[in-house]
C-alpha cells in the first residue's frame, strides 16, 4: 500500500513528539518514512500544510461535544478531552496556540460542536465565542503548565516576605494542577452561561 496523507501526518506527530518541532522538516520526515522529501509534497503541498495537518491530528480524534445533559457539561467534557490530548503531545502545543484550525477535517469538528451548542439554544455567533473561549482557556492552561506546575515554583519563596503566596502554595495535594484546572473551567463555564 502506498504512502497516504494520514500516514505522513502520523509520522510527523511521532517525530515532533520525540524530537520537537524544530526537528520537523520535509527532508527529515521523508527520511523517517524512507522516501524522498519530494514524495511528501504529493500529500502535503507545503510546510504550512504539514503544520496545519499536525493541528488536525490533535483536534479530529477528539469526541465532538455532546449536549444531552447541558451545553456546559458538553463543553466541560470537550475541555477535559482537549487538555488530555495536548498533555499527551506537549511539543505540538505551540501549534495549537498559534495556528487556526483551517483544514476541512478541523472545520467539521468545529461545525459539529456549533450544531450542538446551537441546538442547546445558543446563537451561532455566541456558540463560536463559547467554543473559542473554552479552547483558549485549555490551551493557555496547558502552556502555563508546560514547565511544570506553576505552584511548584512557589515552594521556595520566602514566607516572611510573601506570606499569602507561601500559604496558598502549601495548601496541599488537593490543590494540584488538575484541581485548579477543574475549578477555573467550571468558573469559566458558569460565567459564559450567565452571559449568554
Amino acid at each position: 500500500m502506498g504512502l497516504t496523507r494520514e500516514a505522513v501526518l502520523r509520522a510527523a506527530v511521532v517525530l515532533a513528539d520525540r524530537e520537537g518541532l524544530k526537528a520537523l522538516s520535509m527532508r527529515r520526515l521523508g527520511a523517517e518514512l524512507g522516501v524522498e522529501a519530494m514524495t511528501l509534497y504529493h500529500h502535503l503541498p507545503s510546510k504550512d500544510a504539514l503544520l496545519d495537518g499536525l493541528v488536525e491530528q490533535l483536534i479530529t480524534p477528539l469526541t465532538p461535544p455532546t449536549f444531552q445533559e447541558s451545553w456546559r457539561e458538553g463543553m466541560r467534557s470537550y475541555a477535559v478531552d482537549l487538555r488530555t490530548a495536548l498533555l499527551a503531545h506537549p511539543n505540538l502545543v505551540p501549534l495549537i496556540a498559534s495556528r487556526p484550525a483551517v483544514t476541512a477535517q478541523n472545520l467539521r469538528v468545529l461545525e459539529t460542536a456549533l450544531e450542538g451548542l446551537s441546538a442547546a439554544g445558543l446563537q451561532p455567533a455566541r456558540a463560536l465565542d463559547v467554543l473559542y473561549a473554552v479552547t483558549g482557556f485549555v490551551v493557555g492552561h496547558v502552556v502555563t503548565a508546560s514547565d511544570g506546575d506553576p505552584v511548584d515554583h512557589l515552594a521556595a519563596i520566602d514566607a516572611g516576605e510573601f506570606p499569602l503566596l507561601a500559604k496558598a502554595a502549601a495548601a496541599g495535594p488537593d490543590r494540584d494542577a488538575d484541581t485548579r484546572f477543574t475549578f477555573a473551567l467550571d468558573a469559566l463555564l458558569k460565567g459564559l452561561d450567565a452571559g449568554r
